[in-house]
């Protein structure tokens, strides 16, 4: 059964292109692109899983990033953090060494501002452009295709790239020049961050005050604290289900982006940074894989 869910896709000419980390999120997107008829060879760290995409979706595998971007017009990425994402993109067997001048590197990763500055320069030195582009919407939102990719780089460079890039999005936004995206993108993690802190706290009162949750959140969601994370988390809050989504670990790595950015911007986020550590609780109660809405646990075990 393929990894994607089935969609629509909009007519784009069948252009060649790469793709580099096949993890939760860079598998399915990745599918969507072969879907949608463009000629795909994948790279992974994990060459298996390189082959098994292939044998999945119909494109090839590659054993380096160097391989893999040969002839491709445009190279998307999807890594673990700015180390791994250098890994793929500099060095010898990098994807820079192997990309043509004209072609363009999209990089999904959530990573810092600074190494998408730092990578857009290099790349441009070469004649390759770079956008950034983290994405927001979970796993599921890259298996439906109906993620929000949030850009950053030059104009021409996101024109060209943005229709490739809606085969896995619902909404695909240039915010502004290099490091934007990542930017902004931090900003979703603050929200969230908070978010989720408000509803644990309001699921766990409402336990221990007797109230039927589940009940209560059909009520109150229909008002002004009506959230994504509410409608689509609340209950399975209230079931104590965590085995899905966006890990701890990986929202722990999010907002260690947001908090050094804040110390070089001079922004205040205390409410992030508190966050942070109810996670880092959450850690040690052996949550390290849990979805981010487990933050009501270190609640329910005070």
């Amino acid at each position: 059964m393929s990894s994607i869910k089935a969609r629509s896709y909009d007519s784009v000419p069948q252009t060649q292109v790469a793709y580099l980390g096949l993890g939760v999120m860079g598998y399915p997107m990745a599918g969507h692109l072969a879907a949608s008829g463009h000629q795909v060879t994948v790279y992974n760290r994990t060459f298996e899983k390189a082959e098994a995409w292939a044998r999945e979706f119909g494109g090839k595998a590659a054993r380096t990033p160097k391989d893999a971007v040969q002839g491709a017009n445009v190279v998307f990425c999807c890594v673990g953090n700015d180390d791994d994402l250098r890994s793929v993109v500099l060095g010898e067997n990098g994807a820079l060494a192997g990309m043509a001048p004209g072609s363009i590197f999209v990089d999904h990763t959530t990573a810092s501002a600074e190494v998408a500055r730092e990578l857009y320069e290099v790349a441009r030195q070469q004649g390759i452009g770079f956008v950034d582009a983290p994405v927001s919407g979970g796993q599921a939102g890259a298996i439906n295709g109906a993620l929000t990719v949030m850009c950053g780089g030059d104009q021409a460079h996101f024109e060209t790239v943005k229709p490739l890039i809606n085969a896995c999005a619902q909404a695909v936004t240039l915010l502004g020049e290099t490091g934007a995206g990542q930017l902004c993108k931090m900003v979703n993690q603050i929200c969230i961050a908070g978010l989720v802190q408000g509803l644990s706290e309001g699921i766990a009162f409402g336990q221990a005050a007797k109230l039927d949750m589940k009940q209560v959140l059909a009520v109150i969601s229909k008002g002004a604290a009506q959230s994504w994370q509410m409608e689509n988390r609340g209950s399975t809050m209230v079931d104590d289900k965590f085995d899905f989504g966006f890990a701890v670990d990986w929202m722990r790595k999010d907002l260690g982006l947001v908090l050094d950015e804040a110390k070089r911007n001079g922004a205040r986020v205390p409410v992030t940074a508190l966050v942070d550590q109810f996670y880092a609780d959450v850690q040690h109660m052996g949550g390290n894989r849990w979805d981010t809405s487990s933050l009501i646990k270190r609640l329910q075990n005070k």
